[in-house]
C-alpha cells in the first residue's frame, strides 16, 4: 500500500489515457498517465537535488492545480512526507505550521510568494521555477515508500487556539479509499472534479481514490460557479465533492440548466450540514444522479460512514428517517456512542462517538498529550455527539468540540476568542456559530471591553481588523455584540447556549 502505486498501475495500462486536466482561467492543460509519471519522477529528483530525504517534510503552498498534483506525488515517490497548508492562512498561522512540521523546504504558488516571505525564512522555490528544475533532471526510481510510514501532516484546529499537525500514513489513505469503494464502486472511467482544497483532507483523499482506481481527476484553483459548470460540460465531469453552499450556489447560478451537468452522476456532500430543501432541489435538478453523505474526519484520512444514495431518494427510507443520518459504519470501520466514563451507550441514547480502523490516524505530530487524549483504549474520540439506531446508522446530534462550520470550513471558537482577547480592550470574549442560510453557520462573537473601552459598531470594526491581522478571513467574527458580563455556570464555565438564545432572539 503505497500511494504511487496507482500511477505505476495505471503507467502499464493505459499510458496515453488522460489522467490530470488543469482548467485555468486562460489556459488547460492535460497530461496523460505517462506525461504525469514523468513529471512526477523528475520532481522527485529536483527534491533529492535540494537534499530532501526519506521522511523529510515537504510543505505546499498552491490552490487546487496541475502542478500541486505532481508536487505532492513527488514527496510520496521520493519517501518524503508532503505537508498541504491552507492558502487562506493569515501569516502567522502559516508560520506557526512550518516552524511545528519542521519543514525542510516549501513549495510555494507564485500568487502566494508574498505570503511566504512574510511568514517564514525558510528556503523555498515556487512551483514554477521547481518544475524548470525538474524538466532538466533525469526521473528518479520510486521508492515505493508505503504501509505505515508517514505519507502526510494535515493541519485541523484545535481547542488550544494553535493548529494540530495529523499525521496519516500511506496505509490510512489506502484504506480509506478501500472503504469508500467497498461502499460505492469508484469506475476507472470516472472524471472527477477536484474543487475541494488538497490542504483538506476531502480533496486529497479523492485524488488518492481516483489514482489508485486509474480514473481522471480535473483541477481547479477557485470554485466559481460559471466556470464550473462550463468545466462539467466540455470535459464531463462525472463526480465531484461539495458542501452545501457550493452546491447552492451551482443552483443559484444564472446559467445553471439540467443539460449542462447531465455527465455529473455522483455527488458527495459533507462538511456541514445539507439543508433539506436545498437537498431536494439538488435530487430533482440531477434526477439520475446518486447522492451521498460522508462522515469522517481529518484524523480518519476520510469517511468511516457513507449514507448511500438509495437513502437519498426512496420514499421507504425518508419515512424512516434515513435523510437525516450519516450512515452506517464502513469497511473496516468500527463505530460506538459511549458516555463520558467509555461505556458503550443503549442504541438511542446520546453519547460521544469513537472509531477505530486501520484508517485512523498514528495521532498528532510533536503532541505526545494530545494523541494520547484523543485515544481511549484503542478507539478515537471525535469530540462530536450522536445517537445510532438498531440497525446501526449514525446520527450526528450535536459537535461536543466547540467547533463552527462556515462555508465548509472549519473555525475552532478557542482559537478566534484567544484573538480577540489579545487586544488590549476586550476583557473576555465568547465565539458562538449562528445559523446563516448561505454558509451554514457564521462566526459572532460576544465581547466584555476593559472598563472604559468603547462598546460600539466602531469599536467592532476595530476588532474585525485586528482579527484579519491574526487570522484567516474566514475565520473571523461577522458579527459581535458587546455585554457586561458572560453567562457562566457554576463551574465558571460559559454558558454558550445562553448566548445562542440572546443573540437568536
Amino acid at each position: 500500500m503505497y500511494l504511487t502505486q496507482g500511477l505505476q498501475r495505471s503507467l502499464q495500462r493505459h499510458p496515453d489515457k488522460t489522467a490530470l486536466t488543469h482548467v485555468g482561467e486562460t489556459a488547460v492543460r492535460r497530461h496523460s498517465f505517462a506525461q504525469l509519471v514523468d513529471g512526477v519522477a523528475r520532481h522527485a529528483a529536483a527534491l533529492a537535488a535540494r537534499g530532501v530525504q526519506a521522511g523529510d517534510r515537504v510543505a505546499l503552498l498552491a490552490p487546487n492545480h496541475d502542478e500541486l498534483v505532481r508536487a505532492l506525488f513527488a514527496c510520496w515517490w521520493r519517501g518524503a512526507v508532503a505537508c498541504p497548508l491552507n492558502v487562506r492562512w493569515s501569516a502567522p498561522e502559516l508560520a506557526h505550521a512550518l516552524q511545528d512540521c519542521g519543514a525542510h523546504l516549501l513549495l510555494v504558488d507564485e500568487s502566494l510568494e508574498a505570503l511566504a516571505a512574510q511568514a517564514s525564512t525558510l528556503p523555498r522555490v515556487t512551483l514554477g521555477a521547481f518544475a524548470d528544475e525538474a524538466a532538466a533532471l533525469p526521473p528518479l526510481p520510486d521508492t515505493r515508500t508505503g504501509g505505515e510510514a508517514l505519507a502526510t501532516i494535515l493541519y485541523t484546529g484545535g481547542t488550544t487556539g494553535r493548529s494540530k499537525g495529523v499525521m496519516l500514513t500511506h496505509a490510512n489513505f489506502w484504506t480509506a479509499a478501500m472503504t469508500r469503494g467497498a461502499e460505492l464502486n469508484n469506475a476507472p472511467d470516472s472524471v472527477s472534479l477536484l474543487v475541494a482544497p488538497l490542504f483538506h483532507v476531502a480533496g486529497l483523499g479523492r485524488l488518492v481514490g481516483q489514482s489508485i482506481v486509474g480514473g481522471a481527476c480535473i483541477t481547479m484553483a477557485q470554485f466559481r460557479p460559471p466556470q464550473v459548470l462550463a468545466a462539467i460540460e466540455e470535459h464531463r465531469i462525472t463526480d465531484t465533492i461539495m458542501v452545501p453552499t457550493m452546491l447552492q450556489a451551482l443552483l443559484d447560478e444564472p446559467g445553471f440548466h439540467a443539460d449542462r451537468v447531465r455527465s455529473l452522476d455522483r455527488i458527495a456532500f459533507g462538511a456541514a450540514p445539507m439543508p433539506p430543501d436545498l437537498l431536494d432541489r439538488a435530487l430533482a435538478a440531477w434526477p439520475h444522479a446518486e447522492f451521498f453523505q460522508a462522515y469522517g474526519l481529518t484524523e480518519t484520512a476520510g469517511a468511516v460512514c457513507i449514507n448511500l444514495p438509495p437513502n437519498h431518494r426512496s420514499p421507504e427510507a425518508r419515512a424512516r428517517g434515513r435523510l437525516h443520518s450519516v450512515g452506517r459504519a464502513g469497511l473496516g470501520a468500527e463505530i460506538v456512542i459511549t458516555d463520558e466514563s467509555g461505556r458503550e451507550l443503549p442504541r438511542g441514547e446520546v453519547g460521544e462517538i469513537l472509531t477505530r480502523g486501520p484508517m485512523v490516524t498514528q495521532g498528532y505530530w510533536g503532541l505526545p498529550e494530545a494523541t494520547a487524549s484523543a485515544f481511549r483504549d484503542g478507539w478515537f474520540r471525535t469530540g462530536d455527539a450522536g445517537r445510532m439506531d438498531a440497525e446501526g446508522y449514525l446520527y450526528i446530534v450535536d459537535r461536543l468540540k466547540d467547533m463552527i462550520i462556515t462555508g465548509g470550513e472549519n473555525v475552532y471558537c478557542a482559537e478566534v476568542e484567544a484573538a480577540l482577547r489579545s487586544h488590549p480592550q476586550v476583557s473576555q470574549a465568547a465565539v458562538i456559530g449562528l445559523p446563516d442560510p448561505r454558509w451554514g453557520e457564521t462566526v459572532h462573537a460576544v465581547v466584555v471591553s476593559t472598563e472604559g473601552a468603547p462598546s460600539d459598531e466602531a469599536q467592532a470594526d476595530v476588532l474585525r481588523g485586528w482579527c484579519r491581522d491574526r487570522l484567516a478571513g474566514y475565520k473571523c467574527p461577522r458579527s459581535i455584540a458587546f455585554a457586561p458580563a458572560l453567562p457562566l455556570s457554576a463551574a465558571g464555565k460559559v454558558l454558550k447556549n445562553v448566548l445562542r438564545e440572546q443573540a437568536t432572539r
